[in-house]
């Protein structure tokens, strides 16, 4: 029997509090609070530990270091309706492709379209056209972290397995819930693996439009499915974390040679925000705050253990880059320019040191204005960028949606040469910044926005 009183205990050095509580619930929320106390404690200042990202967390061996700007440059390119046309990106340094590239809207062939759905495949189809036509380009290719796509095959088939089923979480109870259960098209196809139809392909409509009679995705309904990476479930001699590293992100497409990164998409917290759910996403699934902490330790695990097994490899990913903010935080989605008209000076002087993000960690800096065309800013763009950029640094275009343009400016084809000393203030207070590179000087000069490059006479 449970009996009311004050009760204090501490755990871990967490001092948990029951005011007439009944005992046998306070173990419980003392649990809670110690998990919810860890998870706090990685973030944001232990580096150490997933999304963050430590200064000296650069790529590794066999991955290239490179000065030439053509190769410092990066895009995310998207063609819904089929096959991204190599001749569009002709000329980047690495092309990262989102997902949804060959899905297939409208009346255009595409992955959506197949059957099953192929998306997988088609996606390293695209990295070789890409490759073969551009020498010197590498392509990264996306991974979910936290939703299981099954028009990837890799996942339908733990999908369609029952062995695989603790690797997912269900639907919780008897309903109602707010996602469905079966296809809406084919009643009798149903899952009781959590699904929601968030940015799914339909029938005859829908994000990717499908063939008749309905969508493919094999023997279950399109849509999210959502990894339980607290799961301790072996199956055939194999953990989650396991096959999540190996089989699913480091598999023939991701140790290929054409690979070079990775766009690791969404996370998991305490408070159920993991991007792209639709409403009562983890009230759907039952998930409880104790689940919450204990589900984003064994994620933020998951993701250690891929990220040390991908460096490894000699590859990385998107979301070890810095693209600005705190000097351990995980890489935007969408890039911008870090130096710009307003933050000009202020940011150059916090940049141009050997201790700043900027030299320290792989950085992403954005461009100005749209990819499709030549923007006024964009000579201003590309000094700052020289001026701060370290070993792996990359200049261009993070996520813009898909069937977009990406001008490359023939600037960007010129060799600029290695640095040979960090970027400086001429005076102190001028708001000039200079550095000097072996093959050409880049001044920035903040009072009249103005970048220029002078190129060296080369004996």
């Amino acid at each position: 029997m449970c009996i009311r009183d004050r009760y204090q205990r501490r755990v871990r050095g967490h001092l948990c509090i029951a005011m007439v509580w009944p005992k046998c619930a306070v173990a419980l929320v003392c649990s809670l609070l110690v998990n919810l106390a860890m998870v706090g404690a990685q973030s944001p200042t232990d580096c150490h530990d997933w999304p963050n990202t430590c200064p000296g967390v650069t790529p590794r061996a066999p991955y290239k270091q490179t000065w030439l700007m053509n190769l410092s440059t990066i895009i995310m390119p998207c063609n819904n309706t089929g096959y991204t046309d190599p001749s569009s990106t002709l000329g980047w340094g690495i092309v990262d492709f989102d997902w949804s590239n060959g899905k297939g809207t409208g009346t255009a062939d595409g992955w959506a379209k197949h059957k099953p759905m192929d998306d997988e495949e088609m996606l390293f189809k695209q990295v070789q056209i890409t490759t073969n036509a551009t020498p010197g380009t590498t392509v990264w290719v996306y991974r979910n972290t936290v939703y299981g796509y099954p028009w990837y095959t890799s996942v339908r088939k733990t999908l369609e397995d029952p062995a695989y089923a603790p690797w997912y979480f269900k639907f919780a109870g008897k309903g109602p819930w707010y996602s469905k259960k079966c296809d809406a098209v084919d009643p009798t196809l149903c899952s009781d693996l959590y699904h929601s139809q968030e940015q799914s392909p339909g029938y005859p409509h829908g994000d990717g439009d499908c063939a008749a009679p309905r969508c493919d995705c094999g023997e279950v309904p399109c849509g999210f499915y959502i990894w339980n990476h607290s799961s301790t479930v072996i199956v055939n001699n194999q953990s989650f974390q396991d096959w999540f590293v190996h089989d699913y992100v480091l598999n023939e497409v991701g140790t290929s040679p054409l690979v070079s990164g990775f766009f690791w998409d969404d996370v998991w917290n305490p408070e159920c925000n993991i991007h792209d759910q639709v409403p009562h996403t983890c009230e759907d699934m039952g998930l409880t705050q104790q689940d919450l902490a204990q589900l984003t330790l064994d994620y933020r695990k998951n993701m250690g253990a891929l990220r040390e097994a991908t460096l490894s490899a000699g590859k990385f990913a998107w979301q070890m880059m810095w693209t600005g903010g705190d000097p351990y935080s995980i890489g935007g989605t969408g890039l911008g320019p870090l130096v710009d008209s307003q933050n000009c000076a202020t940011q150059l002087r916090s940049l141009c040191n050997a201790s700043s993000p900027a030299q320290t960690r792989a950085m992403a800096f954005g461009l100005s204005g749209s990819p499709e065309e030549r923007n006024p800013d964009l000579l201003q763009d590309l000094a700052n960028f020289l001026l701060i950029r370290g070993p792996y640094s990359w200049l261009g275009w993070g996520w813009n949606g898909c069937s977009r343009e990406y001008y490359f400016p023939p600037e960007f084809n010129q060799d600029y040469g290695q640095p040979t000393e960090l970027c400086r203030e001429t005076e102190i207070g001028s708001q000039v910044f200079t550095r000097e590179f072996d093959k050409s000087s880049v001044t920035m000069d903040c009072k009249a926005w103005k970048g220029t490059i002078t190129m060296k006479s080369q004996s």
